[in-house]
């Protein structure tokens, strides 16, 4: 398959699990925005925004992700948050084929109830926090997107063979006959 592959979508929607499937079967190189983030800052998200507050993040992030979508022939899982800066959608639509992998909120926070490392939901109720974050951000996930795939109540086997299955007509159309 043919380009990049940028995965959006809330925290725990499995962007980095199915990423790193989805280069492997596509024989791309998988990359994290987050990841890139901590290493380049040598300390993890949480204590960025502890730090920097979200806006030193954010900033980070753009940077980061202008970086990542020049590159080629990679899978690239963004942060939850990257669609909330006009410029990183903008870097992703160009740049991509955008995949929104859509949870609803009780499975992202039945995944994510447990992690220390998501600082935004360090608050006294994590679920309405999801809740809020998920209205806010999907309709900027709808407009980068050029796919919406439900991850909801699914293996990673089992949602990376239909991401396939959907991924095929987008490609076989664009091919010479």
């Amino acid at each position: 398959m043919p380009g990049n592959f940028f995965l959006v979508g809330l925290m725990g929607a499995g962007k980095t699990t199915v990423g790193r499937a989805l280069a492997r079967v596509a024989d791309k190189r998988f990359l994290d925005s987050d990841h890139e983030i901590e290493a380049r800052a040598g300390v993890r998200v949480p204590i960025i925004f502890e730090i920097e507050g979200e806006a030193g993040f954010r900033a980070r992030e753009t940077a980061v992700i202008a970086e990542l979508t020049a590159l080629q022939d990679i899978v690239l899982a963004t942060g939850g948050g990257a669609v909330l800066n006009p410029a990183n959608r903008e870097a992703l639509k160009r740049h991509g084929f955008v995949i929104y992998l859509r949870a609803n909120v009780d499975e992202l926070y039945q995944r994510t109830c447990h992690d220390k490392n998501r600082p935004l939901l360090q608050t006294a109720n994590p679920k309405a926090r999801l809740q809020e974050l998920f209205e806010a951000r999907d309709p900027l996930y709808r407009e980068v997107a050029d796919l919406v795939i439900d991850t909801s109540r699914q293996s990673v086997h089992q949602l990376l063979n239909r991401l396939l299955r959907e991924l095929e007509p987008h490609f076989n159309a664009n091919r010479p006959a």
